[in-house]
């Protein structure tokens, strides 16, 4: 249960940072090639990914480090 809500919480953390990313991205200035050549719905796609990972790794670690403090 603890897996899944914090991989919950790195998806939406993930996809609102590369979603951030995007705007600013699109707000420059000088708008880069790789700014205009990206799809929007990948990168998002692709910080949700990260972040589901990231959420499962730091709650697999936190589990570990409490089974370890009970032992």
């Amino acid at each position: 249960m603890f897996v899944l809500a914090c991989s919950a919480v790195g998806v939406v953390l993930g996809g609102t940072a590369s979603q951030a990313e995007i705007n600013q991205c699109q707000a420059a200035p000088s708008l880069s090639n790789e700014c205009l050549t990206q799809d929007p719905l990948y990168k998002t796609v692709e910080g949700m990914s990260v972040g589901l990972l990231a959420g499962a790794g730091a709650a697999l670690g936190a589990t570990v480090e409490i089974w370890k403090k009970k032992i």
